[in-house]
């Protein structure tokens, strides 16, 4: 008997339970009808035209994203309008969607340990700890922390990311000694400007994540220059790409829940919205 989208949205919703979501967050089924058989998924980080054309490409009957597609209140989805394009494009083409987003961040397994995996850690707590969480779930919240098997030099960490990671024009920028060792990590999915202070007060020796703004950052790093400070280095990856290993452990809770049943392919276009970088070089002027 064919697998419904209920089905695999009751998977998903027993792997990132929608309580551990964030009060502002957005998240479920955002489209199709749950009855419907689904025998091909899509796992992607952000609905776009390019991963609902992947979809349409496929035959996948429901995609599953990391990102809300409406994410802030809308008073209609016309077809002149982008988001209101990609419903259109969705229910014309029996695709379901459905985002798992916050839920999916403080999980366990969540976003922030498949990035985690990625980089090597032996993940040993919460960045940020649920309000939910208990001594029987002390990973449970946003962020992980983590450590390398034995230590290595910021500058090969730095190279280490990079290698994780799936490549943007973004890169992966750094800030820190090169020689400084790094052995504890603090890493989070997404955006984590907010969460610098908690890294720093929890003695990691670096700390990845994405969208890093200048001001947060350099008065970070300047922690350090002060008597007795001493705040992590700062790894700063493109946000799709830090949340992009994700997509393979979203596939294979799929996959276990219908014992393979349902093919689930993990989208492989790159959806980060920098397409160019330029560092310069003033020896040319």
């Amino acid at each position: 008997m064919s697998a419904t989208v209920a089905d695999v949205v009751t998977a998903l919703e027993r792997a990132y339970p929608p309580e551990y979501a964030e009060d502002w967050d957005a998240i479920g089924l955002v489209c199709g009808d749950p009855a419907s058989p689904v025998d091909r998924v899509l796992v992607c980080v952000d609905p776009t035209e390019d991963t609902v054309s992947e979809a349409l490409e496929l035959g996948a009957g429901l995609i599953v994203a990391h990102h809300p597609l409406l994410l802030r209140g809308v008073h209609g989805v016309p077809a002149d309008q982008p988001k209101g394009r990609l419903i259109h494009r969705m229910l014309l083409g029996g695709v379901a969607l459905y985002c798992a987003h916050t839920n999916a961040d403080s999980a366990v397994p969540g976003v922030s340990d498949a990035l985690a995996e990625a980089i090597g850690l032996r993940v040993t707590g919460a960045l940020r700890p649920h309000r939910g969480a208990t001594a029987e779930t002390p990973l449970l919240g946003l962020g992980r922390v983590g450590e390398l098997a034995r230590p290595e030099p910021f500058s090969r960490f730095v190279r280490r990311v990079a290698d994780a990671l799936p490549t943007t024009s973004w890169g992966v920028r750094a800030s820190g000694d090169p020689e400084r060792p790094i052995r504890r990590v603090a890493v989070s999915g997404g955006a984590g400007d907010g969460f610098l202070s908690t890294a720093a007060a929890l003695g990691v020796d670096a700390y990845v994540t994405s969208d890093l703004r200048h001001h947060p950052a350099s008065e970070h790093a300047a922690l350090s220059t002060v008597p007795g400070g001493r705040a992590p280095a700062l790894v700063d990856v493109a946000h799709w790409a830090g949340e992009w290993p994700w997509c393979g452990q979203a596939a294979e809770v799929v996959r276990t829940a219908t014992q393979s049943t349902v093919e689930v392919h993990v989208s492989q276009r790159r959806t980060d919205p920098w397409n160019l970088h330029e560092p310069g070089d003033r020896s040319r002027t």
